[in-house]
């Protein structure tokens, strides 16, 4: 069973794009970290509730 817990992991990110999430992450009063973490977790969600079957609407 694979421990619970935050996992880490090495990320290369181009100097330009350091930048925009870095200033991105002050902006939302987040870490670098806290940012990207932040950001991808919301993209994991979107594409989740994009996989769901659309429901027809009753009127």
């Amino acid at each position: 069973m694979e421990p619970e817990g935050k996992k880490q992991i090495p990320l290369r990110l181009s100097a330009k794009l350091y930048a925009e999430l870095s200033a991105w992450a002050a902006d939302d009063f987040r870490s670098l970290n806290g940012q990207i973490e932040y950001l991808l977790t919301e993209c994991v969600r979107r594409r989740k509730g994009a996989n769901k079957p659309e429901q027809d609407e009753k009127p």
